[in-house]
């Protein structure tokens, strides 16, 4: 570890909490100048000064971690975020910290396991999203099948998943390729269903915007139908379309996809299968029940990938703890990155384990 006070690590330790420099400021009792100089380079802040931006009334971030390596942090450009017009620039910088977080903890585990080569082609100069869907499920010999995991699937691609920790219903998900390594970010608090469906739209983003195109809600719209192409496939839906649609016939049918009640009715719709009296009026029932509560919820997904390597950690008698503290972090943070995608709990020398998935993922130490 280098010797003094890394700014850049206080920017973004703040940025991650969502404060501004003067909101900071007035936490911790210092002027807006002090900080400013602190994130400048001018000069470092006092030992008790520090110890103050790092309590948990602050920062929460252990002293350790400002004395850290630049850490690679993603740029804004570079990400792809879902609800973009509606999210402030500080949910931005919020969910861009925790990216720069997740790299860290990625390095990391990447210097001490083999994890699964990427195999996400580039389809943006498919004649529609629908046929980019189309062509990688073929691609993955996957026809016509639902998909048990998206993230088990994703995760066998190579596509780095993590938890996306941001207190606002306005950021759902994000995505980005580091280099040639693909990163997607989910919103844990979301029913199951929501968050396969931004799932599947984030592999929108990598497999058809990696090199340019729309941006905006043209992007979005088009990782909408691949998202809604990719879980429900054409054939599959026309073999299973219902005569009449009802809102108990839509929460038995969404059940074979693993999808929402909204977004079937919505592929439906795109198929041609309903009317627009049939659809609008589908979509005032499911207004009226409340859109954030899902009817019949699936089961949550979790991360194989993460599962295995922490239970492997843990059998070397490495633990969260051990785990946080190399990397600088509270194991609270550590948390933050793999809520709702770790099933196992390694603390204390206790593990529990839900029940073996059948997917085969090899994790070699290196």
């Amino acid at each position: 570890m280098p010797e003094g006070f890394n700014p850049t690590r206080l920017t973004l330790a703040r940025k991650r909490r969502g404060f501004t420099k003067g909101e900071l400021a007035r936490l911790i009792g210092v002027d807006l100048r002090s900080i400013t100089a602190y994130e400048a380079g001018e000069y470092p802040p006092s030992e008790d000064t520090l110890a103050r931006i790092s309590s948990a009334s602050a920062l929460e971030f252990p002293t350790d971690f400002f004395y850290g390596d630049d850490l690679e942090e993603p740029k804004a450009d570079a990400a792809s975020f879902r609800a973009m017009s509606r999210m402030t620039a500080s949910q931005r910088d919020m969910a861009l910290g925790e990216g720069a977080l997740a790299l860290h903890l990625n390095n990391w585990l990447e210097r001490r396991f083999e994890l699964p080569k990427v195999d996400l082609p580039h389809l943006g100069r498919e004649r529609s999203p629908e046929a980019a869907a189309e062509t990688l499920r073929r691609r993955w010999g996957i026809g016509e099948l639902p998909i048990n995991n998206m993230v088990h699937l994703l995760e066998a691609k190579g596509v780095r998943i993590f938890s996306l920790d941001v207190d606002t219903r306005e950021v759902d998900a994000f995505s980005m390729w580091r280099e040639v390594t693909p990163f997607v970010f989910l919103n844990s608090y979301k029913s199951s269903e929501h968050s396969r469906f931004d799932a599947a739209h984030e592999l929108g983003h990598l497999v058809l915007h990696r090199h340019g195109g729309p941006h905006g809600r043209a992007a979005e719209k088009e990782a909408d139908a691949f998202a809604s192409a990719f879980l429900m496939p054409r054939a599959s839906v026309l073999a299973h379309a219902p005569r009449f649609v009802t809102w108990n016939g839509l929460i038995k049918l969404k059940k074979i996809w693993s999808t929402s009640v909204a977004a079937l009715n919505y592929r439906l719709h795109a198929l041609g299968l309903t009317t627009d009296w049939q659809y609008r009026g589908m979509c005032i029932e499911i207004s009226s029940r409340g859109r954030d509560k899902e009817p019949d919820e699936c089961q949550h997904e979790t991360s194989q990938i993460l599962n295995k390597v922490l239970a492997s950690l843990h059998d070397d008698g490495i633990t969260r703890g051990h785990i946080a503290k190399e990397l600088g972090l509270a194991v609270a943070e550590l948390n933050r990155m793999i809520f709702g995608l770790v099933m196992t709990g390694i603390e204390g020398g206790r593990r529990t384990t839900s029940a073996p998935s059948s997917a085969q993922l090899v994790l070699v130490k290196k």
